[in-house]
């Protein structure tokens, strides 16, 4: 049954709501189906991790400054504690600027996207209405089968 599924549906929701969340078996395999869909719908799909970004407005549409751990070792830099900050990019700002000229858009797809607050998942939301071209999938946990909802609905 799994090789009938077209992708159609859940590339038309995530047209008209921007953002999923998406609950998916514990088994896996079934979203690797649906980013091979979304690719072949003319989608750039970039998969990060959830846990761990931090302040989501600066990691994804501002450039932001990230100091690595010191490791127990100190080092003499330019900075008042001696630890070097380095500037990344944004990350959808760049990868935007840098998609394909045929390409619909790009889909950030979030995996283990559980462990985001409430907040986090309010910006998410709303991302793709600040970014037209940007659309949001993010992974909110296991189900017996591949289903997802407007990411609004899945806010409690």
């Amino acid at each position: 049954m799994a090789l009938l599924i077209t992708g159609r549906r859940f590339i038309r929701d995530l047209e008209n709501a921007g953002a999923l969340g998406i609950y998916v078996p514990l088994e896996g395999g079934f979203e690797g189906r649906y980013l091979r869909r979304l690719r072949g719908a003319g989608y750039v799909v970039l998969p990060v991790s959830a846990p761990g970004l931090g302040d989501l407005p600066a990691y994804l549409t501002q450039t932001h400054g990230i100091r690595p751990p010191h490791l127990g070792k100190s080092t003499i830099g330019s900075t008042d504690w001696g630890i070097q900050v380095y500037f990344l990019p944004p990350v959808v700002s760049y990868h935007m600027e840098s998609l394909p000229p045929k390409a619909k858009g790009l889909v950030l797809w979030l995996i283990d996207g559980k462990k985001l607050d409430r907040q986090e998942l309010e910006y998410l939301s709303i991302l793709p209405s600040l970014e037209p071209k940007v659309k949001v999938v993010i992974e909110l946990g296991g189900d017996r089968q591949f289903r997802w909802l407007p990411l609004k609905d899945c806010i409690h």
